[in-house]
């Protein structure tokens, strides 16, 4: 420790005997000496500045990274480090001004204990000599071998020169050491710079404002670098303030151990680092290099990732986290998996029920079932059906797993594949992946663009869709896809369900349904006030069941609904707000919405008809006009019921009375629609799991004839 101290209290002794004789001030002397040393390692600053720059730059194609492989931190590393050699970016470069700032340090720290032998280059004996003196008049001995020795002896000789006047007068050498000392000032504004507050504190409480000055000098320092800095402004929250609690905290506790002169220069140096921030940004301006508005966009996309999943609290442990460590794990150990389905969550299992079941009943395929719902319905079926074999997976670790997916066949209806968080397998190349629709509309007008484009196989709900599909395969020059002619699982049980359902006794009063969409413009936010008069007090049965997703996002809205409207017109009106049951969507006669999909299951199913209130419809796909097809969402409206636009509210108690009144008329019009708009009814579930089992056994005899091979 002793060299290091010589090799670094040496040179900078030297400068700080120039700044003192320049400035004849002993803290004045400190700053021009922080100063110097900013000067001289300004050049490793720029390099610094200019590597942070080069960060930012390509902290997109970071950000994009991190969203490609999330959760795969090994790729993530790999595909990182690829990008900083590309550009030649060094990640530890930023930790140099952090040595520097620490190898300078222990030098002014030396050089501040040590006057006589870096500042004023005293020789050792007749330091030595003046030692002797001290300790003959002082009550208490200075320990030589302390940290403080110089500054007590230094203290010593100002305060009682009659003790060294007789050794002054001995040589050139040590009438300038006691000079020396004597002429040395170490007050600065009234302040001992040779005081140590831990030391002092008890005697003198004003010792305690170094540290202080100290601590809010880092602080400033850190906001300021949290602004101006180009690599430190683009660190997050959680990294900005550890950053500051630490430099503070440190800042406090050299403030409180070292001499004050120390401190002084600590504070000087974190005026002087803004400083040179501010002149760097002038002289080099990052937004001449970064594209922000693309940085944004990277961190939007990152964070939507990082948002998955249930929000925990601070320090919350997540009770499903060894379950899922142990599913991926279960998962990984199997070998030639053959069917994996993927449902996001339990009431996803509709969509699958149908082809789960026929595959159980009609073959020996075993399932993998992933889920990333804890409580999915799956667990409790899987108890009783062998040859389903359930996995909870987590929003976030499913895209990890998904990206290291071994299957053959991947039965999944999240569109959008490839195109955000989840990918196709990166270990095998060969899977096929299969697309299941989660309703019976379009595929153009209500997806983003290209939400399929990734899937090798679709099972088509009905022919519209089959058209749309190959349209789109023409129109963006894509690979040949497999549209297999499945139907739709849903309005197959639905129409079951309500054959078996018990009606209504005769003459009854009829029941009208109000069920809007939760999309911006819907019923309840364009028109509720207008139409409603229109069906209250009119002898049927009306009731308003807004959707669950408005309730949950929109609260506020809905309070002022039930304020205005509940208990108008006594029991024959009724806001329902439990949706534990579906019943009253099947003993209605009349459902009545704008673009939500639940009319076609209730007409498809109920041969009743539904009216339609054309508010601003949902458009995610602003291409869909390219088609040639009109979509459902738009063109079915009229073979299931009516549609009134939004000038024609006035026409709502009007056609209401129409279709209450000529029930036969719309029954044989929605079972032709029926029939044409939907493939394989009351079989698809059939259909699904007979060209799943097709193509198991095709590989499979593949497989067999390769080893024979």
């Amino acid at each position: 420790m002793d060299f290091l101290t010589d090799i670094l209290g040496v040179p900078l002794g030297y400068v700080m005997q120039l700044c003192h004789m320049l400035v004849s001030d002993y803290g004045f002397a400190i700053i021009l000496f922080t100063l110097l040393t900013k000067i001289i390692i300004l050049p490793v600053g720029i390099w610094v500045h200019k590597n942070s720059i080069k960060m930012v730059k390509i902290q997109p194609a970071i950000n994009r990274i991190k969203a490609k492989f999330f959760g795969d931190g090994e790729r993530i590393a790999a595909e990182q480090s690829k990008l900083f050699k590309k550009e030649k970016y060094k990640p530890l470069v930023s930790l140099v001004p952090l040595a520097i700032q620490i190898i300078l340090l222990l030098g002014v720290v030396a050089v501040i204990y040590h006057p006589f032998q870096y500042v004023f280059h005293t020789p050792d004996p007749v330091v030595g000599e003046m030692y002797e003196i001290a300790n003959e008049n002082l009550e208490a001995d200075i320990d030589v071998n302390g940290s403080y020795a110089e500054i007590e002896l230094m203290q010593a000789v100002k305060t009682n020169p009659q003790w060294f006047s007789e050794f002054a007068s001995g040589s050139e050498a040590n009438k300038l050491a006691v000079e020396n000392a004597q002429n040395f000032d170490l007050n600065f504004f009234g302040f001992d710079l040779s005081w140590n507050p831990s030391a002092e504190i008890a005697t003198n409480w004003v010792v305690i404002i170094a540290p202080i000055i100290a601590g809010l000098s880092s602080w400033f320092l850190c906001v300021m670098q949290n602004k101006i800095n180009v690599l430190q402004s683009e660190q997050g929250k959680g990294n900005q303030y550890g950053t500051m609690i630490f430099s503070v905290g440190l800042s406090l506790y050299l403030g409180f151990f070292v001499p004050s002169g120390v401190a002084l220069y600590w504070v000087a140096s974190n005026l002087f680092a803004i400083l040179q921030v501010v002149l760097l940004n002038a002289v080099i301006p990052p937004k001449k290099y970064v594209d922000y508005e693309e940085l944004e966009a990277s961190r939007q996309e990152l964070a939507a990732l990082n948002s998955l999943g249930d929000k925990k609290k601070p320090f919350q442990k997540d009770p499903n986290a060894k379950r899922e460590k142990e599913d991926y794990k279960r998962f990984f150990s199997i070998a030639n998996k053959h069917l994996v389905i993927w449902s996001e969550k339990s009431g996803f299992y509709k969509y699958f029920e149908n082809i789960i079941n026929s595959l159980l009943k009609n073959t020996s395929v075993t399932i993998h079932y992933v889920t990333n719902d804890p409580d999915d319905q799956i667990f409790e079926i899987a108890k009783s059906e062998p040859k389903i074999k359930p996995y909870y997976i987590g929003p976030k670790k499913i895209i990890t797993f998904m990206m290291k997916m071994d299957a053959d066949i991947v039965l999944m209806t999240t569109p959008d594949l490839d195109k955000y968080h989840i990918k196709r397998s990166y270990v095998r190349k060969d899977i096929e992946y299969i697309y299941t629709f989660h309703g019976p509309t379009s595929t153009t007008m209500c997806v983003k663009e290209g939400a399929y484009d990734a899937f090798d196989t679709i099972f088509c709900v009905g022919p519209h869709q089959v058209t749309e599909l190959q349209e789109t395969v023409k129109m963006y020059n894509l690979p040949e896809k497999t549209l297999v002619p499945v139907g739709f699982g849903v309005i197959d049980n639905l129409i079951e369900s309500y054959k078996n359902m018990e009606k209504k006794p005769e003459g009854t009063k009829k029941q009208i349904l109000i069920a809007p969409s939760w999309q911006e413009d819907n019923i309840l936010e364009s028109c509720l006030d207008e139409i409603l008069p229109q069906f209250i007090g009119k002898g049927n049965k009306v009731i308003l069941r807004p959707h669950p997703e408005f309730i949950k996002r929109f609260r506020p809205k809905m309070d002022a609904i039930l304020e205005k409207w509940q208990g108008k017109d006594g029991d024959d009106f009724i806001i329902e707000m439990d949706f534990s049951s579906n019943r009253t969507i099947w003993e209605s006669d009349l459902l009545v919405t704008d673009w939500s999909g639940i009319a076609y299951e209730f007409s498809y199913a109920t041969k009743k008809p539904s009216m339609f209130i054309n508010t601003t419809p949902k458009v995610l796909n602003p291409n869909y006009e390219k088609y040639s097809t009109v979509p459902a969402e738009i063109s079915w409206k009229d073979q299931v019921g009516v549609s009134l636009e939004m000038n024609e509210l006035d026409k709502v108690e009007a056609t209401v009375a129409e279709l209450l009144g000529n029930p036969d008329k719309y029954r044989d019009k929605i079972e032709e629609a029926l029939k044409n708009n939907i493939f394989n009814i009351g079989e698809s579930g059939k259909a699904g799991a007979k060209y799943i089992y097709q193509q198991i056994a095709k590989r499979q005899q593949k497989a067999n004839e390769t080893k024979k091979k």
